[in-house]
């Protein structure tokens, strides 16, 4: 005889698999019997299992967007230094109050070994008008030529401002894509892309010109859309440039931070101090002016909006701070008249949040899991109820304990699969939904292990309702069961 032996299960193995499939026909059949009512009990397991899937695709999508921002923004090395109300003790040294100068950035960079870049800032309220319209940019702000680095920024067409431009306070800037779409006409109103190099325009009523031009920033959700749209018919098309153009003009749509930094306008910082902020101190977009006092104004130091400074590294940030602190302290004569923040808050306040939205989504899904499981559990026990003499006859013809327990937990079983099933079918129903009104940077995202959850949870929530229902029936004594009307 060629070949081994043939491996053949034993008799009772091939007992127990072909029970177990008469058993799943069996409930299979008894589910079809009574299709509305069993439609009805998988409503709960239904709308749970959609409910976690769409919820964890929602929070995906809003971490993503997050996590995008705080990248485009410089990332967990940049920390930005600002101005802040004195303490409660040195209220009565406000007068001396010098707020941030650029003396503090010259002491910093000379004295913080830890701080790899220094970038000062003064913020302009600004107007800008050209070719007959006018535009107020979120950002209009005095720079030097490390901002470019510092914001992540790319000069797309033409060059940033450079160290002479600074020196000689010359009238230049370099705009973002939502200045050139509001003051010459986005590409897709124009059906072409305007570059305006060496256009003039006027900023609070100053000529400038322009030097240089961003790149367009958008997320990569947004940058899709967009292709996808060119691959559209021409209505299409049109439509969603008009989208878009609600997310690259003065109208925000999209995310947030793509649109701030589309919405910036870049001048030299000698400039902006020279041609608008010389003898007067300006914080912020605040529109209150006050004369320079303090050392400040004693010395003419230029007071500054902010100072961005970037560590050499996340790990030594603590040593960094501490570094900038023992400096700034030392400038400003002990008076603590300004604050640090880092983006390292952000990226715990992202962490938080997610970690709470996935709690409470995760939360709400599991009180819809568990109303669904009290459903199928009520269910089983009306089943029962109703089929108390055909246990009994089942039971009398020879019908093991074991056999009526796991055909009604099968049953059980089977309404929590098809449940979790359907489910998972209405959440990409539900997911498309939410997209549709969602904010772009926080479409939701469909992540498989999010699937597998809520699918297992339903099996789970299943099992455990058709436990006592399944002990219950197969505890029915026969001799009762047939009795029974």
């Amino acid at each position: 005889m060629k070949g081994g032996p043939v491996l053949r299960a034993p008799e009772e193995l091939r007992h127990t698999y072909a029970q177990l499939g008469i058993t799943l026909l069996a409930g299979m059949r008894e589910i079809w019997a009574h299709k509305f009512r069993s439609l009805l009990t998988m409503l709960g397991i239904i709308l749970g299992v959609s409910s976690l899937v769409a919820m964890s695709a929602l929070v995906a999508g809003m971490e993503k967007g997050a996590k995008e921002s705080l990248v485009a923004i410089g990332g967990l090395e940049k920390v930005r230094v600002e101005p802040q109300d004195l303490p409660v003790e040195q209220r009565h040294l406000t007068d001396q109050a010098v707020g941030i100068t650029i003396n503090d950035v010259y002491a910093l960079d000379h004295s913080a070994p830890l701080i790899r870049k220094l970038s000062p800032e003064m913020r302009l309220p600004a107007t800008l008008s050209a070719n007959g319209k006018t535009y107020r940019p979120w950002v209009c702000v005095g720079v030097w030529p490390v901002a470019l680095e510092m914001s992540e920024h790319t000069i797309a067409h033409g060059r940033m401002i450079t160290e002479l431009d600074d020196e000689l306070a010359r009238n230049v800037c370099v705009i973002g894509t939502a200045t050139r779409d509001e003051l010459w006409g986005a590409p897709e109103k124009v059906g072409r892309e305007i570059i305006p190099l060496g256009e003039t325009v006027y900023i609070n009523g100053v000529p400038f010109t322009i030097v240089g031009m961003f790149q367009h920033y958008e997320s990569e959700q947004e940058r899709k859309a967009r292709e996808l749209a060119k691959l559209q018919p021409e209505p299409a098309q049109q439509q969603g440039g008009v989208a878009r153009d609600r997310g690259r003009g003065g109208r925000r749509r999209g995310n947030f931070v793509f649109y701030l930094k589309n919405s910036t306008v870049y001048l030299p910082l000698n400039t902006v101090w020279m041609k608008f902020r010389s003898g007067v101190a300006l914080t912020g977009f605040g529109s209150s002016f006050q004369p320079v006092g303090g050392a400040g104004g004693a010395t003419g130091d230029p007071r500054l909006s902010s100072l961005e400074v970037k560590i050499a590294s996340v790990d030594l940030l603590p040593e960094a701070l501490q570094q900038a602190r023992n400096v700034l302290m030392s400038t400003h004569k002990g008076i603590e008249d300004f604050t640090f923040r880092t983006q390292e808050d952000w990226a715990e306040q992202i962490a938080i949040f997610v970690r709470n939205a996935r709690l409470s989504g995760g939360l709400i899904a599991g009180i819809s899991l568990l109303v669904g499981g009290i459903g199928i559990m009520n269910i089983m026990l009306a089943s029962i109820s109703e089929r108390v003499r055909e246990i009994g006859i089942r039971k009398s013809v020879g019908a093991a304990t074991v056999d009526i327990f796991v055909q009604i937990l099968v049953e059980s079983v089977v309404i929590a699969v098809l449940g979790g099933l359907a489910g998972l079918a209405t959440s990409f129903a539900l997911v498309n939904l939410i997209s549709s009104f969602s904010p772009t940077e926080n479409a939701p995202i469909v992540q498989v292990g999010s699937l597998l959850v809520a699918f297992s949870f339903s099996v789970v929530v299943g099992v455990l309702a058709g436990i006592f229902p399944a002990v219950k029936a197969a505890r029915l004594n026969p001799i009762q069961a047939l009795r029974y009307e």
